[in-house]
């Protein structure tokens, strides 16, 4: 009988270039403007707590949803990518959350507001896992270290791309941002017009339709009986991770530098252009670093270098030195996430790729969802500013990042990589 699963010629042993640079820049694409229309409510709070008529608290609860559904889209869309592939599942998820993004804009209550933000999350959620299954089983293993970092890199150039559409705040308002963000779909169409399927995915489906079985991807119950352990470990460390990140970027431009350290719209831009710039070439080089010497290596040393940064990155009141500590800190934070497709991917059982680093990661942000919550409210308690709330967060959640991919080795030495 004759396989429904048939793997094109030209791209059996992943030896296609022409396809894998498509599939790297489809998938850094669907990132950026995925994190792009993210971090638009962040450069917005309070304009859109001004337009409802509420405190920015009752805004923060919008990223704080759109981050406590991510684990649901997460398992969804790994679950729909593990079944009937990668690519159809990528631009479903593409196409809901531009149409999310543009009916946010014309939300006529904050209720219906934080409800859209919350099945933003699901979309947002479902795209990372998907799109790091598809990039890693799409390109040759040597290319798998920069292809990694170009991915994520896709993070901070969306929180670029967002910086950039913030200049136009005064002219089209929080609502008009939220529109162009729906211009994802552009996306969505070249993902369909030029990325193939995962070689990997169709090759295990043509083996399961030449057994006689039946293609569908393992159960939930299943993956945790055989996984526990390691799905535990991932989601820790990616809650650190999350806690890292976020708490360098989520109350950082608006909060910190525009109202408390009282820096104008203009500086604001300027520091997060370069900052993150600054992340996307540190994804890229500690990508790069990881293929030489080994995934977990490259993320401790990332994470070791935030350490003594920290004072340089808040305590300042100079613009030039806010600038500096703001690049250092965020090449050194974006270069540890740079290896985690990677190394996630590589952790994972071939199965489930789609599943399981999504939903670890995903998992771990939902526990690093209250951040902007945490800092505003160790800031209101110290009633030092949020200098001391920023330090405190990232610099727990780097340490145990370092100690977390140290231990890998030790824990799961046939998994090290």
């Amino acid at each position: 009988m004759q396989n429904t699963f048939v793997i094109p010629p030209e791209q059996d042993g992943r030896q296609n270039f022409t396809t894998a640079r498509h599939v790297v820049a489809a998938s850094f694409l669907a990132w950026m403007l995925d994190a792009c229309d993210f971090f638009i409510v962040l450069f917005t709070l309070d304009n859109v707590a001004k337009s409802y008529n509420v405190s920015i608290d009752t805004i923060l609860l919008a990223p704080t949803l759109t981050l406590l559904t991510r684990p649901l889209g997460a398992f969804l869309c790994g679950r729909a990518a593990d079944r009937y592939g990668r690519k159809p599942v990528m631009v479903g998820t593409i196409v809901f959350y531009s149409m999310i993004e543009v009916a946010s804009a014309f939300a006529p209550t904050v209720g219906i507001f934080l409800g859209l933000r919350t099945l933003f999350g699901i979309a947002l959620g479902g795209e990372w896992g998907v799109g790091t299954s598809l990039i890693m089983e799409s390109v040759p293993k040597s290319w798998r270290g920069v292809a990694s970092g170009i991915l994520q890199a896709g993070y901070p150039a969306g929180y670029l791309l967002a910086s950039l559409m913030f200049l136009l705040l005064p002219v089209i308002g929080w609502r008009g941002l939220f529109i162009l963000g729906g211009s994802a779909l552009l996306s969505a169409l070249y993902i369909w017009i030029r990325v193939p399927e995962s070689p990997e995915w169709l090759e295990r489906q043509a083996g399961l339709a030449a057994s006689g079985s039946k293609a569908k991807a393992p159960g939930l119950l299943e993956v945790m009986r055989g996984n526990a352990m390691l799905f535990l470990f991932a989601v820790v460390l990616m809650a650190s991770f999350n806690f890292m990140s976020h708490g360098s970027q989520d109350l950082y431009p608006k909060l910190f530098l525009k109202i408390e350290r009282g820096l104008q719209p203009h500086s604001v831009t300027l520091i997060a252009v370069l900052y993150n710039i600054a992340a996307m070439a540190g994804g890229v080089c500690f990508g790069l670093l990881s293929q030489k010497i080994g995934r977990q290596y490259s993320i401790a040393l990332a994470a070791l270098l935030v350490l003594p940064i920290l004072p340089l990155w808040t305590l300042p009141h100079s613009l030039v030195w806010l600038t500096i500590g703001a690049i250092c800190i965020q090449f050194c934070i974006q270069g540890a996430w740079g290896v985690v497709p990677a190394y996630l991917s590589e952790l994972s059982p071939a199965a489930i790729r789609a599943t399981f680093p999504g939903l670890a990661y995903q998992c771990g942000n939902m526990i690093a969802a209250s951040n902007g919550l945490i800092q505003h409210r160790i800031a209101e308690m110290l009633g030092s500013g949020l200098a001391i709330p920023l330090m405190l967060v990232v610099g727990l959640a780097a340490s145990s990042v370092l100690v977390l991919t140290m231990l890998n080795a030790k824990l799961y030495p046939d998994r090290a990589a």
